[in-house]
């Protein structure tokens, strides 16, 4: 089984490319497992990840589709958690969605993608905005 940690933050931006990555896989329905992870920076009303929208809608996208799911709820440095869970969870590939930056911006690190690329141990997908 071919395992997926679909990073989503709470806007969903990008999910829409993240989930035609994961749906145009070869035999997807019959060999991929997908956590779709979602990262409270705070989280003091103790909000489910189900709760968010974004995680949602991927779940039922992968779930017409046929893809097994699962889902993971973290909080903290999402940076840290998205590696760590990574990790637990031996994925194959991570798919994080990206944002568009200006130029000066893209010479700043610090987003969560970036981080995230420099410092994975395994094949990191970015997704580009939806349309």
């Amino acid at each position: 089984m071919y395992e997926i940690l679909l990073c989503v933050d709470a806007d969903g931006a990008s999910l829409d490319r993240q989930l035609d990555a994961v749906t145009d896989l070869p035999s997807a329905a019959d060999d991929v497992h997908v956590t779709i992870c979602h990262v409270f920076g705070e989280n003091p009303s103790g909000a489910s990840v189900t709760q968010v929208g974004s995680v949602r809608r991927a779940l039922d996208r992968l779930e017409d589709a046929g893809i097994e799911t699962s889902v993971a709820e973290e909080s903290g440095d999402p940076t840290d958690a998205i590696l760590r869970l990574a990790t637990e969870r031996d994925v194959d590939t991570i798919y994080i969605g990206g944002r568009k930056r200006n130029p000066s911006g893209k010479a700043l690190f610090g987003s969560v993608t970036q981080s995230v690329i420099l410092n994975a141990e395994r094949p990191v997908l970015v997704a580009g905005l939806n349309d």
